[in-house]
């Protein structure tokens, strides 16, 4: 009989040992799959909620496209990632900021749709402009450089819809001179393309800054 107790004590520990491990390799498999069951979830939720913005993005574009039927079709404007572009050659003389009478016509047939859409959503409308690589200083000595003729004609863009009806809180305008080309400035042609004003839809709510940058990346 004491033989048999001295047997049970000496593999007592064995055991106690043995059942730790398990308890423990049980534990951490269950903080393993906790682990990977929250990374899943927040995957998960990402997709969704990315899923969700893309549709929202394509439902802007639609409405933006519905909205802007007209001159799309005329081929007066472009419509690209939900930024509207006018060619500069519609809107001013080269190295200019005097508006053409067919542009203020444009500009005025555009008021309607815009105020309507914009008046829909939380956003307001960026009017940014553009120039093409050359120095307007040798060109023209009203303009200092490129950026300030790019702001004098968003500025005479942006004044000519709220004259023809666009409330002012609805829009603002940014400069961004030779830079975000449309394409290299290799040729006239080439020139000719990044002498725009573009127009985009934006969060109210969202820095200028970071929206002009979003909202002019060439793509």
């Amino acid at each position: 009989m004491q033989e048999y107790d001295a047997d049970v004590d000496s593999t007592a520990p064995t055991w106690i040992s043995f059942a730790d491990l398990m308890t423990g390799l049980l534990g951490a498999f269950v903080l393993l799959l906790v682990g990977v069951m929250a990374t899943q979830l927040e995957m998960a939720s990402k997709l969704e909620d990315e899923v969700q913005k893309r549709q929202v993005e394509e439902q802007k574009r639609i409405s933006l496209e519905q909205a802007l039927a007209i001159p799309l079709a005329s081929g007066r404007i472009t419509l690209n990632n939900g930024r509207i572009g006018i060619s500069g050659k519609l809107l001013f003389e080269l190295n200019s900021d005097k508006l053409e009478p067919e542009g203020r016509k444009l500009l005025k047939s555009l008021v309607v749709p815009l105020r309507s859409y914009l008046q829909s959503r939380d956003e307001i409308l960026m009017v940014s402009g553009f120039t093409d690589d050359k120095a307007v200083g040798n060109r023209n000595r009203q303009f200092e450089d490129n950026w300030e003729l790019s702001a004098q004609r968003a500025l005479k863009v942006t004044r000519t819809l709220i004259e023809e009806g666009m409330p002012s809180a609805m829009l603002f305008a940014a400069a961004f001179g030779q830079e975000q080309p449309l394409v290299a400035n290799t040729s006239d042609k080439a020139r000719a393309q990044n002498r725009r004003v573009e127009m985009a839809p934006v969060p109210k709510a969202a820095n200028a800054v970071d929206a002009a940058q979003a909202n002019s990346k060439p793509n």
